[in-house]
């Protein structure tokens, strides 16, 4: 169900029941600055298991763990660099997930069984009051089926799980509209596993050059992810030159005459836009690129997931 909500912000007796699903053990989606987010008491690795089955999700592809101050997540890493702290201090709360080390407190089904975790304290007001309330850190990827579009609204969430959620919180439109940047701290250098709107120009005005590139301690790693059920096409034609598609039909362009030229109002928009013409049936829908630049990088990620494999149906069956 949805509650009802008043100025896009959860009544306090609804933050409370929520508060107890996730101490009971149950699931609550909850909205988040990035994308609604399908959370569990992160301590409780039955609770967690839930989420798995709920979205289809492998138990490969480790969680994010929401967290209600810098504090707490110093206590779920069993060592949290200088610079840590420092991204904490300049990006929290905000769309940036670190990657430490796990203490062994975080049960091994959080993080895919990887000696490391991915830690995140979200900006979205209802996130950190049920994150106060619970006293517990959550665990949340997207609430959605796995590798598939995104929800940055409850009403995706419903569309998409429908029953399987104990409680959904609707706290409006996420205003952040894509998954978090990750930085992992697991390795000898920083690196940045998945970009997104915490730019690596950000980070290394904050700590200096970081490296770039995927790896199993981040979600959000599948070639084929965040994807509409349209088939994308990434390119200005509905047949672009090596495109598995049939050429005509009726489709839909997103460019800069019907898309923001601003990487934060694109990404902030992505979305809600792609959930909306999946609603009109088009038969494919094309995307000019936008420039390839760090503060366009992790848009330009999610669209190349979302065209990856959109006609190879043996994919069946996403992260914040």
């Amino acid at each position: 169900m949805v509650p009802t909500k008043r100025n896009n912000i959860p009544d306090a007796h609804l933050i409370s029941r929520a508060a107890e699903l996730i101490r009971a053990g149950r699931l609550v989606a909850f909205p988040t600055e990035t994308v609604y987010g399908l959370g569990a008491n992160a301590l409780d690795a039955e609770a967690v298991r839930r989420i798995f089955e709920a979205k289809g999700r492998p138990l490969t592809s480790p969680l994010i763990v929401h967290v209600a101050s810098v504090a707490a997540a110093r206590e779920l890493a069993a060592r949290w660099p200088e610079e840590a702290e420092k991204l904490a201090g300049a990006f929290w709360p905000g769309p940036l997930t670190l990657v430490a080390p796990k203490s062994s407190r975080v049960p091994d089904i959080v993080t895919a069984g990887l000696p490391s975790v991915g830690l995140r304290m979200p900006a979205h007001p209802a996130a950190l009051a049920l994150l106060e309330a619970a006293g517990v850190p959550i665990a949340a990827p997207s609430a959605n089926r796995f590798t598939k579009l995104s929800p940055t609204t409850a009403a995706h969430v419903r569309e998409a799980l429908g029953n399987q959620v104990d409680l959904i919180l609707d706290g409006g439109a996420c205003q952040v509209g894509i998954e978090s940047t990750v930085l992992s701290f697991a390795g000898e250098t920083p690196k940045i596993l998945r970009p997104g709107m915490v730019s690596r120009t950000a980070i290394e005005s904050v700590i200096g050059p970081v490296d770039v590139g995927g790896g199993a301690e981040s979600p959000g790693q599948h070639p084929k992810h965040y994807s509409p059920r349209t088939p994308l096409l990434l390119g200005a034609s509905p047949n672009p030159e090596g495109a598995p598609a049939p050429a005509g039909g009726r489709g839909y362009r997103l460019d800069f005459t019907t898309m923001p030229r601003d990487p934060h109002a694109y990404a902030e928009q992505l979305y809600r836009t792609l959930h909306d013409l999946d609603g009109l049936k088009y038969d494919w829908i094309s995307v000019e690129m936008p420039p390839d630049t760090p503060e366009w990088a992790g848009v330009r990620d999610r669209l190349e997931r979302a065209a990856a494999y959109q006609y190879d149906n043996h994919l069946d069956d996403n992260t914040i």
